[in-house]
């Protein structure tokens, strides 16, 4: 009996939880945006702008929202670093792909990562958030220029454009509810629910 009635609260409250890839070249502001977003769904956790650190390997984040559980995978995005993404993309339920907006010197480097990212095969339907962040500085672009120069490069999968600032928060929270909608609807998220599923019984 005690069963029955714990199988229909996980039912009717349980949150799925989402594993979500940040990835970018190196210095787009990846690491405190994910603070950023730590401090916006956390009541103030996340650690300041002057307080955070480039990312060496791997650096995990958790926020919940009304919908979900989220764990975020902030992977280092130097060029010796890239090798290690691959590592964790059949375990991702979704990707944020960050852009430093105010830097067009960075450009064709993040167009040239990204293509690498959403061609590989243990990607394939994952839903991609592509983040212009760094708004809060002059002479930026925003998503829809951001759009412009990369919609060539982008395949079938659920993906937008989101103008962000990592600084003072702006946008954030509008790129995570349309993520966590793409998840909760996308076949991936489906496979690799019963995948786990599945372990789970072995």
């Amino acid at each position: 009996m005690f069963s029955l009635f714990y199988g229909l609260w996980k039912y009717v409250f349980a949150k799925d939880e989402f594993r979500v890839l940040i990835l970018v070249v190196d210095r787009a502001g990846k690491t405190t945006l994910l603070e950023k977003l730590k401090s916006i769904y956390l009541k103030g956790e996340g650690l300041p702008p002057d307080r955070v650190v480039p990312t060496v390997g791997l650096n995990i984040g958790r926020i919940e929202d009304a919908k979900a559980k989220l764990v975020f995978w902030d992977l280092g995005g130097q060029v010796s670093l890239r090798t290690i993404w691959e590592k964790y993309y059949e375990e991702a339920y979704a990707i944020m792909y960050v852009i430093d907006a105010a830097t067009a010197s960075s450009f064709e480097d993040s167009k040239s990562a990204l293509e690498k990212v959403i061609r590989h095969e243990h990607l394939r339907g994952a839903p991609l958030l592509i983040v212009a962040n760094k708004q809060d500085l002059p002479g930026v672009i925003d998503e829809e220029e951001l759009a412009k120069f990369l919609h060539k490069e982008l395949d079938e999968r659920p993906y937008t454009f989101q103008a962000v600032s990592a600084y003072d928060g702006r946008g954030i929270k509008s790129g995570i509810d349309w993520l966590v909608e793409q998840m909760e609807k996308s076949k991936r998220t489906e496979t690799l629910q019963a995948r786990a599923g599945v372990a789970g019984q072995i």
